[in-house]
């Protein structure tokens, strides 16, 4: 399961990367479309402060500090720093899953983040569907705003 973990993790990562990377017009990764409350670099930092809490301080023991709020309120990241968050990230996941054994798993996670505890292979997965969740609208965002008139 950890492979598998892995391996999707950063299959997703990347593809964050690049949808980022496919922005023909920079700009637009901070436009918030009609009817659409976060733009796509405000996606990104989520994902990028959701798994360097999850996996990064939590599980991996990182020190790092989330600010959830900023996560939405910053604007106008360039393209070139978002890249190198999403690849730290990628970096910080892998590090702190190749820390962990399978016998790991089927353990508590050490922090109680819905209303009922959860094993830690649950909340890994939970993480994996919110990354793709995102990624799938960061794709959509992309594909709306770099569209031709």
């Amino acid at each position: 399961m950890l492979q598998t973990l892995k391996s999707l993790f950063t299959r997703d990562l990347k593809k964050l990367r690049r949808e980022i990377e496919l922005y023909q017009d920079e700009a637009k990764i901070w436009i918030a479309a009609p009817g659409i409350t976060n733009p796509a670099g405000n996606l990104c930092l989520h994902l990028v402060g959701n798994l360097n809490t999850y996996i990064g301080a939590v599980l991996g023991q990182s020190g790092y500090v989330r600010n959830r709020e900023l996560e939405f309120l910053l604007r106008n990241v360039p393209r070139s720093e978002l890249l190198q968050k999403v690849d730290d990230t990628l970096d910080v996941v892998l590090t702190s899953l190749n820390k962990m054994t399978e016998e790991q798993l089927p353990e508590e996670y050490p922090m109680l983040v819905f209303e009922e505890k959860t094993s830690t292979e649950y909340f890994l997965t939970h993480l994996t569907t919110h990354l793709t969740y995102h990624l799938g609208q960061i794709n959509y965002h992309r594909r709306l705003l770099d569209r031709k008139p």
